[in-house]
This record gives structure tokens, C-alpha cells and sequence, in this order.
């Protein structure tokens, strides 16, 4: 049986970066939940099918042609044999991530690859997102959810896309994060809460090696070899 480490939390909360940290230091597969969603709503857009469309993104969903590929940075996204890692990432794919997985019909074609993307390690697997613990893999043997506060969430948002060469207002990114939040909180399907057996981890002035080290030393009191 495959471990499986639930990493959940809303966007900001630095769960992506810590989940990479963590499934690397551990030697278990890292997935990236969010990233199928991502490249759904880029698969949308190239192909104009509007993201408030459900019975077309459920169809574009059957078919969509995303894989994995290990990297550097943990992992890789193809769509369509193409690297979109970087396309994936921008403040209006996110945006369009949030609107395209609110619809049951859509989460219930993605369902299947994500729990199979999971189940592939030889030994475990790190998954983060919105709704691992609850729905995904709510057997998981472990789960983690991680939050910070709004303002907090907003400037690692903020430096992320500056990084990228994004330029987005603070004010902005900070809008739009409180907008997605309430959208994910509040869809009908795999709504975005913890699990009541869930280890909540506030990472508001905590630096990321802490987090790690945190998720860390919960994993290896019940994971055994």
C-alpha cells in the first residue's frame, strides 16, 4: 500500500513549495492536484471553451492530454507533450482554476487521475491541494492543513508573480485572493475546509524549513518503512 500524505490549504498558504520539500526530503512522488486543474482552464482558454461552461469542460476534461514529468522544482506539467509549467502559473490561469473546479461534473472526470497519479509511487506520495484529505484520498494516512492569514497569503502571492515578471497590484492580488477564497469555500462540490483529523499548521511567521521540519517529524511517527 502506498503512504499517503494529504497537504491541503488555500492558495498562499505555502503548501505547493512545502509539499515539493517535503516528498523530495522523503523520497515519495510529489503531485500537484492544483496543476490539473490549471492546465484544464489553459486547455479551456486555448480552446475557447468558457470557463462558466461545465458540460464543456467536463467533455474537455475527458480528454485532456496532461502529464508528469520529475523536474528540479518537483514536477513538470505537459499539455499536449508541451511544457506549461510557467503557463499555468499566471494570476489569470489561477483565477480560471478556481472557476473551472467548482463544477461536480468536472471534479468527478479528474477525480480517477488524481487518485491513480497518487497511487503510482513504490512507496508514498505527497499530494496538496483543496480537497485531498476530504475528498481525493480521505483515507489518507496522514493529513495537513495549512493557512495564513489573508494579507500574508497576498504578499507571497504578490512577490511570486513579481518574481515572473507580472506586474499586479498588491490590492489586487489581495481582491483576488479573497474572491477565490470565498468561491472555493463556498462551491457545492469538495468545498475547501480541513479534515476534522487534519494538523492545522499556521504558517503566518513561520519560514519554510519550519513548516517542512513540522510535517516532517508528524510523517515520521507513523510512517513505517
Amino acid at each position: 500500500m502506498v503512504f499517503i500524505v494529504a497537504i491541503d490549504g488555500p492558495v498562499g498558504s505555502g503548501k505547493s513549495s512545502v509539499a515539493k520539500a517535503v516528498a523530495l526530503e522523503l523520497g515519495f512522488a510529489y503531485v500537484d492536484t492544483g496543476a490539473i486543474y490549471r492546465a484544464l482552464a489553459l486547455a479551456a482558454l486555448e480552446a475557447k471553451v468558457s470557463w462558466q461552461d461545465p458540460a464543456a469542460l467536463a467533455n474537455l476534461a475527458e480528454s485532456l492530454d496532461i502529464s508528469f514529468l520529475p523536474s528540479v522544482n518537483g514536477q513538470k506539467t505537459l499539455l499536449k507533450k508541451i511544457d506549461v509549467s510557467t503557463a499555468i502559473r499566471t494570476e489569470e490561469i489561477s483565477q480560471g482554476s478556481s472557476k473551472v473546479s467548482q463544477y461536480g461534473e468536472v471534479r468527478s472526470r479528474l477525480l480517477a487521475l488524481q487518485r491513480r497519479l497518487g497511487e503510482e509511487s513504490a512507496t508514498g506520495s505527497v499530494l496538496e491541494g483543496r480537497d485531498i484529505g476530504t475528498v481525493v484520498f480521505p483515507n489518507a494516512d496522514i493529513k495537513f492543513f495549512l493557512n495564513a492569514s489573508d494579507e500574508e497569503r497576498a504578499k507571497r502571492r504578490f512577490l511570486e508573480l513579481a518574481q515572473r515578471g507580472d506586474k499586479v497590484a498588491y490590492e489586487t492580488v489581495l481582491a483576488d485572493l479573497k474572491e477565490r477564497d470565498e468561491r472555493d469555500a463556498k462551491r457545492e462540490v469538495a468545498p475547501l475546509f480541513a479534515a476534522p483529523e487534519a494538523i492545522l499548521i499556521n504558517t503566518d511567521g513561520l519560514v519554510q524549513r519550519q513548516v517542512i521540519e513540522q510535517i516532517k517529524n508528524q510523517i515520521e511517527k507513523v510512517y513505517r518503512k
